[in-house]
């Protein structure tokens, strides 16, 4: 079974190295796409992980630089500290915001599940006063987004609107897909109302058209951002509208939690993946 999940999950993953990573995100660049790299991993409590993964940032970003990739990075705040405290987490972004801001590549703070939301959120405001070049993701699927969004907004904050794709409590989270995408539409609409120089994630056809009809009445700097491998078909045809378009590609061996939790995220995910893997494999 492992076996044949990798297979799949090969559609999204670039493998197992960085230089796999970067050879994926020199294909998306050739695609007419920046690409937004990600070391898969999540939960770490082991400083000397840590430390490793926080080096492996830094070797990312450095590469990039060197190779002249157009993109940036994706991280994580439990894979470089939060689990031991925000202070952590906060000085370990730091070290990768320092690197990053001399190589002039975007680090975007992925969110995770909503007991770090309020902390993922610290971090990144304290950080943001300081560099530019950082943005935050924000789920739609949490009742408490839309509160947290305006906050951000009126502090000029850049974002990633995402679905999201961890399980919650019915109390804080929206549980159907007519609720998750009724939000993630409203949120939208803020974003094009007030906010600048933001990430549309979404492989969702109907709020793709969505933001298509709102960035013909709001002049807005943002791009879509979807999953290497996942609507490969479409992505051409929203660069040749003129459209930005980045490719979040993950890499590494931790690959078997993350692929599972994006087929369990939604069931339209598991279609989305099938016609994509067909689409790739056509003789």
């Amino acid at each position: 079974m492992e076996k044949f999940l990798f297979r799949i999950a090969k559609q999204w993953i670039a493998g197992d190295t960085i230089d796999e990573a970067l050879k994926s995100a020199i294909q998306a660049n050739k695609n007419g796409m920046d690409a937004i790299l990600n070391r898969l991993g999540e939960h770490s409590t082991s400083k000397s992980q840590i430390d490793h993964t926080v080096l492996e940032y830094l070797t990312l970003v450095l590469n990039l630089h060197k190779q002249k990739i157009s993109g940036g990075i994706s991280v994580k705040p439990t894979q470089i500290g939060l689990t031991l405290g925000v202070e952590e987490c906060r000085n370990n972004f730091e070290t990768i915001m320092e690197k990053a801001a001399l190589s002039q590549s975007f680090v975007w703070i992925d969110m995770e599940s909503s007991e770090y939301t309020d902390d993922t959120i610290k971090v990144y405001l304290s950080l943001f006063e300081k560099y530019e070049r950082l943005g935050l993701a924000i789920q739609a699927n949490l009742k408490r987004t839309e509160n947290d969004l305006e906050i951000l907004l009126g502090r000029g904050a850049k974002i990633r609107l995402v679905k999201g794709a961890y399980r919650e409590n019915k109390k804080i989270a929206y549980k159907t897909r007519h609720e998750v995408d009724e939000n993630y539409k409203k949120l939208a609409q803020m974003l094009f109302a007030k906010g600048n120089e933001f990430g549309i994630a979404t492989h969702d056809s109907k709020l793709i058209e969505l933001t298509v009809n709102l960035a013909k009445i709001h002049q807005k700097k943002f791009e879509f951002q979807m999953l290497k491998g996942i609507r490969d078909e479409l992505k051409p045809v929203l660069i040749k509208g003129g459209f930005s378009v980045s490719e979040y590609i993950p890499y590494g061996t931790n690959w078997l939690p993350y692929s599972i939790r994006r087929l369990k995220e939604r069931k339209r995910n598991i279609l989305l993946l099938v016609s994509s893997f067909l689409h790739s494999h056509r003789v």
